[in-house]
């Protein structure tokens, strides 16, 4: 028996919750992927998996051993990577979990230049607006926004992302412009569920630094930025949105920044990954990579004549 091939089949399994979906990501049929796992699981003498008829997913020794599993296959992978491009090119997979409007958007436009600049590595990409468990669901790396629960992840922040007060000049047409913080009690607010309070928005003045704490009439709540965002063009309130949720909209017309002279809370950029997990070459230099593409651009040089 293989023992890389059974860890490799295992690991499938687990990403895919299918002895199928395995099969076809490793191009060998369900039968034999199931062999490998019924092998590696007579070997260790435990299960691995709970199987039933719709659906696979780990026990709580197949969590454990999915975390050192991938660690020394990594490093297998690595090194071959290492040999095989004279340790110059970066090559092999990187899995990846990002929200949905971000990584859709942003994070994309990052991922771009880094992939045509490394064409051997190989970008899997998953978006969802729920949290993703990396270890269960193979993941290398979550890039998250906002603010972080407490977690055993580690974490690297990799920018600010500031958040923009805004709705649509139907919406302040129709309702007015609130010229202080404290006047958003009177109006309609569409808020983001992930933020800690949900009834509260603080803001400091940009001239004096004086903190204002606006108490929130919340009517609708969504736990993704972009469908806020879509909900504040349509003209049902007012979203406090990250900036690359609105910043077309806002240079369109769509939305109007409101309370210009008055700075509220930033959301901040992050790259999560497993403690226990051995970071590849190029998931280090990924995370490198969009550290640099998400800090704010320097103005280029002026020459004085």
């Amino acid at each position: 028996m293989d023992k890389i091939e059974t860890m490799r089949a295992f690991i499938s399994v687990a990403q895919e919750h299918s002895f199928t979906g395995a099969g076809r990501r490793l191009g060998m049929s369900t039968k034999l992927v199931s062999k490998y796992v019924q092998q590696l699981e007579s070997q260790l003498q435990t299960r691995l998996f709970h199987r039933t008829t719709r659906s696979v997913t780990l026990t709580e020794v197949g969590v454990a051993y999915l975390g050192r599993c991938r660690s020394i296959l990594e490093q297998i992978d690595d090194l071959d990577a290492l040999v095989r491009e004279h340790q110059v090119e970066l090559a092999g997979p990187i899995r990846i979990t990002a929200p949905t409007g971000f990584g859709s958007t942003r994070l994309t436009e990052a991922l771009i230049p880094f992939l045509r600049a490394h064409p051997d590595v190989h970008l899997d990409l998953k978006l969802s607006d729920s949290r993703v468990a990396l270890v269960e669901e193979g993941m290398d790396l979550a890039v998250r926004i906002g603010a972080l629960r407490d977690s055993t992840l580690i974490v690297r922040k990799l920018a600010d992302m500031p958040l923009i007060v805004s709705a649509a000049p139907e919406y302040l047409d129709r309702y007015g412009r609130p010229q202080d913080p404290r006047a958003l009690a009177t109006h309609t607010c569409l808020v983001d569920e992930n933020q800690a309070n949900l009834n509260v928005w603080r803001f400091w003045s940009k001239s004096s630094g004086q903190e204002h704490v606006a108490r929130l009439n919340v009517t609708t709540r969504a736990n993704a930025p972009a469908v806020l965002a879509r909900m504040a063009i349509g003209g049902l309130g007012i979203a406090r949105s990250p900036k690359y949720a609105i910043q077309e909209a806002l240079e369109q017309g769509m939305l109007e920044e409101i309370l210009p002279n008055y700075r509220t809370d930033a959301y901040g950029v992050y790259a999560l990954y497993p403690h226990n997990r051995h970071l590849t070459r190029r998931v280090r230099a990924l995370i490198d990579h969009l550290s640099l593409e998400f800090s704010p651009k320097q103005p280029a040089a002026q020459h004085s004549q």
